[in-house]
């Protein structure tokens, strides 16, 4: 029997396809003319990574134009580790290039590029043919989250890389016009996978949570919850100097909604958070456990959480705000760090649209397995949800790119894909 990881909605596809002239149910915003690109492990046939994240990463992408879409491909990115086995830790050390690249895929300056946290990023064309690893002229020396941050003013991509050996965590920025200008150390006191960070108009905001890196846990997936570890949330000033840092419950995040200032000069951080027992059962299950208490983990999720932090004060606030099951919270990112009203995030039925100013919520019931919802503005926006939602869905083998109105989650379009999608992570959509 397989493991979990390599069946039903996660099961992988055998090959690389092409597919024209999409079937199109509703009718496609003739603005969207573009592509939508998204990443997620797919090992080849006959391998078992050991862990839902240690297939190779695998890019589908549509591309829409004109109210049509024209093709659907498929291509494993090709990685030293997907074309010679080449090891992340090997006899000569740490080879950043030896990755799977199967995080997340975005676009800055023109680049595209196929992101995982622990290694270098790999820049793939418009049709999804790898190019190679990207280290940014050699000043990249470490890896690049799968998260980073475009400011919405400056045009530069914040993000960071973190490490199994000190330095743990340096934080990079690359300018607007894709070259890297800046690098500094993040102080923490050891080795962790940290997923995901947020940024403000002023802020870094660091989640240093108690998944820890140990080697001799075994090189599939070496990190496991370490209750003596902590749990903190850290402010760094973008502009430089000291991080002052946030003792919290103890907690795991994948994924950040957004943070920004408040007009008291707080940070708020919304996220999707998860419990030690909820979290420790589902990475349990990630890497094939079986268990009646593992698989009760694996149907629960995280649940949106707001942090208040007061950087004058050191006051820390901790609130839930709902307890419904929901991950992979995406906004307009016009807003990146700066207030935003409105969050969609995967829920156990389909999207879940939160407002955050009168906290209501509303939902989208898809009817099968939902992935991430990327928000597209309209062209000629009137607000801040004033766009469109896409999402890929899959029921069984049949799978669909779902085009909602993210102002009322509406439906409005559906483009039939020619085969099933495996579930797996993070896209973008890149205009032409």
């Amino acid at each position: 029997m397989a493991p979990d990881y390599l069946s039903g909605p996660l099961a992988p596809v055998p090959d690389e396809i092409d597919a024209h002239d999409l079937e199109v149910t509703g009718a496609l915003p003739p603005e969207l003319t573009g592509r939508y690109f998204r990443n997620g492990p797919n090992p080849r046939p006959g391998e078992d990574p050991g862990h839902w994240f240690g297939g190779h990463g695998m890019l589908h992408g549509i591309r829409l134009r004109d109210g049509r879409a024209e093709w659907y491909r498929n291509r494993w990115v090709r990685t030293s580790r997907f074309t010679d086995d080449a090891p992340l830790i090997g006899e000569k050390g740490l080879d950043l290039a030896a990755t799977q690249a199967n995080t997340h895929v975005i676009r800055h300056n023109d680049r595209i590029l196929a992101l995982i946290e622990v290694g270098l990023p790999y820049e793939v064309t418009p049709e999804l043919e790898t190019v190679g690893p990207c280290d940014f002229g050699g000043k990249l020396t470490t890896g690049m989250t799968a998260h980073p941050k475009q400011d919405p003013v400056t045009g530069d991509l914040l993000f960071f890389g973190y490490g199994f050996f000190p330095p743990y965590v340096t934080f990079h920025r690359l300018s607007a016009q894709g070259e890297l200008v800046e690098s500094r150390e993040i102080e923490v006191p050891g080795a962790t996978m940290m997923h995901d960070f947020a940024i403000t108009e002023n802020y870094l905001v660091w989640l240093d949570l108690p998944m820890t890196f140990d080697l001799t846990r075994g090189m599939s997936m070496p990190y496991a919850w370490d209750e003596n570890y902590g749990a903190r949330i850290g402010l760094t000033p973008r502009a430089g100097g000291v991080t002052r840092w946030f003792d919290v419950d103890p907690c795991y995040v994948f994924h950040v909604g957004n943070a920004w200032e408040d007009e008291k000069g707080r940070v708020v951080l919304n996220a999707a958070r998860y419990s030690e027992s909820v979290f420790t059962g589902l990475w349990a299950w990630m890497g094939g456990a079986d268990d009646p208490a593992q698989r009760a983990a694996a149907a629960s999720s995280a649940t949106l959480h707001r942090w208040t932090l007061d950087p004058a004060t050191g006051r820390l606030g901790e609130e839930a705000l709902d307890d419904r099951n929901v991950e992979f919270p995406t906004y307009n990112d016009a807003l990146t760090g700066r207030a935003s009203r409105y969050l969609y995030t995967v829920g156990d039925h389909g999207i879940v649209k939160y407002d955050q100013r009168s906290g209501a919520a509303s939902e989208l019931k898809t009817g099968g397995h939902t992935g991430e919802a990327v928000f597209v503005a309209a062209e000629g926006a009137t607000g801040e949800d004033h766009g469109w939602l896409l999402s890929v869905v899959t029921s069984g083998e049949a799978s669909e790119l779902l085009v909602a109105d993210a102002r009322d989650l509406t439906q409005v379009a559906s483009v039939r894909l020619p085969r099933r999608v495996p579930a797996g992570f993070h896209g973008s959509w890149m205009e032409d």
